[in-house]
């Protein structure tokens, strides 16, 4: 692992808890959750890196849902970096416009298939410094595309990823990597991918931003926001949802 992906931010935690606490609590709560979870998974769907890469990319603000839908016919027509780079903009424009901001995103994905193909052979890079350096990559992209396509663990901080470890009390700390970087200090290395799709899971499923189902959480008595949300269990159980997010 090299120092620019290694976990030295360590987690800020609650009054009156021990790192040592912390890192035991939070352990037991990803158990429990991927427990709830056991099919937690990236929810793009993709057959090759390339595919997951594109997809990624196309997320960004937007559902994994509405970009299920229309990666399909985007990779039937450019299957490949070399097919992607030679383009038609206003084709790619025409297919992916459901997913809202879709010129920034076709000239992201033009000038993302050219950089593959001119520095990479066409094919994605499986390491983070080479993945970042691409059109419209990040560390969130970059960690998405190397836990789920090479079996590389990486943490994935997404809006869900982050409200929740700070509702957990596993950081207070707000910036994505240094998110990333605490949250990764708690958890063992190899489970870092898998916590990523559980907690996502949690957070599209039963943990949401504005009224949580407190009473329906498998990890309530561990949680110190225990209460912020409906607390019945009944009608907690009535806001948990159920398959694809919406």
């Amino acid at each position: 692992m090299s120092k620019v992906d290694s976990v030295t931010e360590p987690a800020q935690t609650p009054p009156g808890e021990t790192p040592l606490a912390l890192t035991r609590r939070a352990r037991k709560m990803h158990r429990l959750l991927a427990q709830r979870y056991p099919e937690a998974r990236a929810e793009l769907d993709f057959t090759n890196p390339f595919e997951l890469l594109v997809a990624t990319v196309l997320s960004a603000q937007t559902t994994d849902v509405r970009v299920n839908l229309v990666t399909p016919e985007l990779f039937r027509r450019y299957p490949d970096a070399q097919a992607l780079a030679g383009a038609d903009r206003t084709d790619v424009e025409t297919i992916i416009a459901s997913t809202g901001f879709f010129r920034a995103k076709t000239d992201s994905l033009l000038r993302l298939g050219a950089a593959l193909v001119e520095d990479h052979g066409g094919q994605v890079p499986h390491r983070m410094a080479d993945l970042v350096k691409l059109p419209g990559v990040g560390r969130k992209t970059a960690n998405v595309v190397l836990g789920n396509a090479f079996g590389v663990p990486g943490i994935t901080v997404d809006t869900h990823f982050g409200r929740l470890v700070r509702r957990f009390g596993w950081t207070a700390l707000e910036d994505p990597v240094k998110v990333e970087h605490a949250v990764g200090a708690l958890i063992p290395r190899k489970e870092w991918t898998q916590l990523s799709h559980v907690l996502i899971f949690h957070g599209r499923r039963t943990c949401h931003a504005k009224r949580p189902a407190c009473g329906a959480c498998p990890v309530a008595r561990l949680c110190p926001s225990y209460g912020v949300g409906e607390t019945d269990p009944v009608k907690a159980a009535a806001l948990v949802r159920t398959g694809p997010p919406r």
